[in-house]
């Protein structure tokens, strides 16, 4: 082997540097690459554009709650009720979202204080199947309301879904009754219901408990919506506005009360609870 040989394949032999493979990330409205912790620790808003990313029920959690939480366990439902499998057993796709997801599946409910006003904080996790509503969800959000009747505090749910979970079929539908009848349940007790509407709030989830808050919050950019625009258009066969299902336009048309920027989310939350909350008697 001649010298050039041997200085060759040590060149090439040399390891690359061990670098994070997610040490950057490219905004997805202005694509700017932004330092992820920095991105993180800025409640995921890309600092140029402003684009609201989607946050993790733990990150919520800690962006809303007062420090010393506790996270409410899920309730245990029945899964796989109808034996589904498609190209995977459904059971095969809750074992993956689990281990991929920090809680059992996709809200999660947490008692805490929102600025010194107790609350339980509700959070659907688009990341667990796409926040999808099914049995599990239904009777966590149940759970949630019936914890804070016993409380004696707010509701605040935040929503993130992409509708009903299919693989529990009209069983997942029965969820929007039940979810219905939990917030008339709250609101014959005298206690405040919010709902903090997330990216993306569609199908299912919208059709009920989404848009039944005594105050609809939305984030700014957050689409929100029963069907897809695309649907829509191919049923009404007319062209419909640019972002007709964006917060900013729901709120122009009266659908949502206010569009909050996530940094003003808690104390805008902790003024409302000073508002509606129930004053005992002294």
């Amino acid at each position: 082997m001649s010298w050039l040989s041997k200085v060759r394949n040590s060149v090439f032999s040399l390891k690359k540097r061990d670098t994070p493979d997610n040490l950057w990330i490219k905004c997805p409205s202005c694509s700017e690459m932004l330092f992820a912790q920095e991105f993180e620790a800025n409640l995921s808003v890309c600092p140029r554009c402003d684009y609201h990313g989607r946050l993790t029920a733990p990150s919520r959690f800690e962006a809303l709650l007062d420090e010393g939480f506790s996270v409410l366990a899920t309730p245990e439902v029945v899964e796989n009720p109808l034996n589904f499998r498609d190209t995977k057993k459904y059971t095969d796709r809750l074992k993956a979202a689990r281990a991929a997801n920090p809680f059992p599946d996709a809200l999660t409910n947490a008692l805490g204080k929102i600025d010194g006003h107790k609350a339980v904080l509700g959070v659907q996790d688009f990341k667990f199947m796409g926040g999808s509503m099914g049995m599990a969800v239904g009777a966590a959000f149940v759970a949630g309301v019936e914890r804070a009747i016993a409380e004696k505090c707010a509701y605040v749910i935040c929503t993130a879904a992409g509708g009903a979970r299919m693989q529990e079929g009209i069983l997942s539908l029965m969820q929007m009754p039940k979810t219905t009848v939990a917030t008339r349940r709250l609101a014959a007790a005298g206690l405040p219901y919010i709902v903090v509407l997330t990216d993306p709030t569609t199908g299912g989830v919208t059709a009920s408990y989404a848009m039944l808050g005594d105050v609809q919050i939305a984030e700014p950019g957050a689409l929100v919506g029963f069907a897809g625009q695309r649907v829509i258009q191919d049923t009404i066969r007319e062209k419909l506005p640019d972002g007709f299902q964006r917060a900013e336009y729901l709120y122009d048309h009266g659908m949502v009360d206010m569009v909050v920027h996530r940094k003003d989310l808690k104390a805008t939350l902790a003024t409302l609870l000073g508002y509606l909350e129930r004053k005992e008697a002294q």
